[in-house]
């Protein structure tokens, strides 16, 4: 078994090397590759030309030597076998002899002899486009005779675009065929998978820049991308459209390959942390001149503008990409970073092959043999990781920003929470302090006002107090008593309905006990507030406690005679009405400097603060002639008053608001209990 293996694997051997020597022996041998232009034949259709051939290697740029730009050109390519027709056929029943060109500018026929292999589907305007197009077909082998054979190739197009024939082969099927794919995979699948990677990319840092503009990197990244992307479409185009002629279609090239260098520049400069103000405006309004030049340049200059935008921003190009290795390599005192140093050698890759290319094409070689279509993809994923990992890092910078600054807010908030409770515990220190100082301020004016009066009725009663009348006089200290308990409940309370009933209970009050005094009393009272302005509750209770302190000092020190209270309200004009609020006696005066200097009279402190809170203005004028206590405050629009107490009720309606408002004539409710004279009771009313 062995040695039958042996000797089937010799046998092999042998016949395939046989028929190789058999096509190396017969196979297609091209003798020449001529050129020329198309010529008008005797009846003025187009022909075959029968002068002016050249030779010429392919690739081929057709320039003509005529003044006119042509635009067909034919291409001949004589070739023979080696061996005779009769061979040929012999061996072409097994391996057919085929024929492949890798691009056509811009579009074209094959013949071989006289028998059409193949044209283009459109070879006028809009024009097929086959200059990127690698093809291959088998040749008839009734088209093939003994002797010299003829490739006929028929190459029209616009001749600004430089019409001319790809690099051609003949031979058998299977290398023809293997050749092509590998001319596919460079011409045409390499290109797409690098614009769908640049599409996907720069679609991706787009928004990314949008996201975060600060970051213009990725911006000109994006835009980077997506114009290569574009320019990579243009060259996989395989047609023109109606609207849009070859021609067209080359100068989007152009404008679009500007575009591009010019957003890879900025992004180059922006990766590195580099700033040329002057030079990034030269470049800004040089890409710009550069796409208007592109698209707008005439037919017949067109070759030259497209020729100087090409080379201009290629040298570009170059520049930027040395000066950016200079920029990275020469000594950093504060080191170099690692994403430039890996965009660095991204680009020294990149530079390279694009010297190589650029070399080609100056030099008209074939496009098969460049470095880009293989390199692009690799250098299009390592700037998108360069720039991925940059990402990445500034995600990280910021999570890490994140992590410390919620334990710095944390540490902010226990500060904070313990300042709070501190400065809560002061607040509720200060809160039970003022609630001290403003009990002992009602107890003294409103309580205290009430004893004194009781006293001065005892002392000065001929006889006896009767039961009814001591009764009378502890009801209304338990009612005073419960307004300084309930106080805080007034603010929610609205004012009486006129200065009458307000200062009604206060002068039934005092009146008896001056007249028993033997004290002259005169009320002067507003009759009725100022259309819909009026004092709120609590200024009503603070002038009632002002008012009660004024006479209670009266009874006890001033010596009076006569006594007059006032209660005016003044209009003027003015939006904001006011009311002044004034008592005057004819006692025996004090020293008003030294009472506030001393600052020991209880009552004298009570009634500033009272008047403060109020926000009324307050003095106190004495002298021999007599003492003059008054309050001025400015009094609120009803309405919006009604309506703010509406809402407080109807946020409170689950309380029970036992007691009235102290600014409501609610004495009249004790009068009727202490059994007062009837005279008494018509007085008030006639107020």
């Amino acid at each position: 078994m062995t040695q039958f293996a042996g000797l089937a694997r010799a046998l092999l051997c042998w016949f395939l090397l046989g028929a190789t020597s058999a096509w190396a022996m017969c196979g297609p041998e091209i003798i020449s590759v001529q050129a020329a232009a198309e010529q008008a034949s005797s009846n003025g259709r187009a022909a075959r030309p029968v002068k002016g051939w050249r030779d010429v290697s392919l690739p081929n740029r057709w320039e003509s030597d005529l003044a006119k730009p042509q635009d067909t050109v034919w291409y001949r390519i004589d070739w023979q076998l080696r061996c005779s027709a009769d061979a040929y056929s012999a061996q072409a029943e097994a391996e057919p002899l085929a024929l492949g060109i890798d691009g056509m500018s811009l579009a074209g026929e094959v013949y071989s002899n006289d028998t059409l292999v193949w044209r283009d589907h459109s070879m006028v305007e809009p024009f097929s486009l086959s200059w990127n197009m690698p093809r291959w077909w088998v040749l008839p082998e009734s088209s093939i005779r003994d002797g010299v054979n003829s490739v006929w190739v028929k190459v029209t197009g616009v001749p600004a675009l430089q019409i001319g024939l790809g690099p051609l082969r003949l031979g058998p099927v299977d290398t023809v065929q293997t050749a092509y794919a590998q001319r596919w995979w460079s011409q045409r699948t390499v290109y797409m998978l690098t614009l769908g990677m640049n599409v996907a990319i720069g679609g991706f840092f787009f928004i990314v820049w949008l996201m975060r503009r600060s970051e213009r990197s990725f911006g000109w990244y994006a835009l980077t991308s997506l114009s290569w992307a574009a320019y990579l479409a243009t060259i996989l185009a395989t047609s023109s459209q109606p609207w849009l002629e070859a021609l067209s279609l080359s100068r989007l090239n152009i404008a679009v390959f500007a575009v591009y260098v010019g957003a890879f520049c900025m992004f180059m400069w922006r990766f590195g942390a580099q700033q040329f103000p002057r030079i990034e405006r030269l470049l800004l309004w040089s890409m710009l001149g550069a796409v208007a030049a592109a698209l707008f340049a005439p037919r017949a200059n067109a070759p030259v503008v497209f020729a100087l935008i090409w080379y201009g921003f290629g040298a570009a190009f170059f520049l930027n990409c040395l000066q950016f290795e200079w920029h990275v390599w020469r000594p950093h005192s504060t080191g170099r970073s690692r994403h430039n140093i890996g965009f660095a050698l991204c680009l020294l890759l990149i530079l390279v092959v694009a010297v190589h290319d650029m070399w080609l094409v100056v030099h008209e070689q074939s496009p098969g043999q460049t470095w880009n279509p293989i390199v692009a993809p690799l250098a299009t994923l390592l700037m998108a990781l360069l720039l991925g990992g940059r990402l990445a890092q500034g995600m990280r910078m910021i999570e890490q920003f994140n992590f410390a600054l919620e334990e710095r807010v944390e540490m902010v908030r226990q500060e904070l929470e313990q300042a709070l409770s501190k400065a809560h515990t002061h607040a509720l220190e200060n809160a039970k302090l003022q609630e001290r100082v403003q009990i002992s301020h009602d107890l003294h004016d409103g309580l205290g006002g009430t004893l004194v009066r009781g006293l001065a009725m005892v002392e000065q009663a001929p006889a006896m107090v009767p039961k009814e009348r001591v009764l009378s006089m502890l009801k209304i200290m338990r009612d005073d008593l419960r307004q300084v308990i309930d106080h805080g409940a007034s603010s929610n309370s609205l004012a009486p309905e006129s200065p009458l009933q307000w200062i009604a209970p206060v002068r039934h009050r005092f009146t008896r006990i001056l007249d028993e005094l033997d004290v002259a009393s005169h009320w002067r009272i507003a009759p009725e507030w100022p259309g819909h302005q009026r004092p709120t509750a609590l200024q009503c209770l603070g002038l009632t406690r002002l008012v009660e302190e004024a006479l209670a000092n009266i009874i006890k020190h001033s010596r009076a005679r006569h006594v007059r209270v006032s209660v005016l309200v003044q209009e003027d004009g003015h939006a904001v009405a006011t009311m002044s609020v004034c008592v005057e006696d004819d006692g025996i005066g004090f020293n008003v400097a030294a009472v506030k200097e001393a600052g020991l009279t209880v009552g004298f402190r009570s009634m500033t603060a009272r008047a403060k809170r109020i926000g009324a203005v307050f003095y106190v004028e004495s002298g021999p002639s007599g003492t003059s206590v008054c309050a001025i405050v400015p009094m609120a629009n009803v309405q919006a008053t009604a309506a703010a107490a509406t809402q407080q009720v109807s946020m409170d309606a689950s309380q029970d608001a036992t007691t009235p408002a102290p600014c409501r004539p609610q004495r009249s409710v004790a009068f009727t209990e202490t059994g007062l004279e009837p005279d008494v009771g018509e007085r008030v009313s006639t107020l």
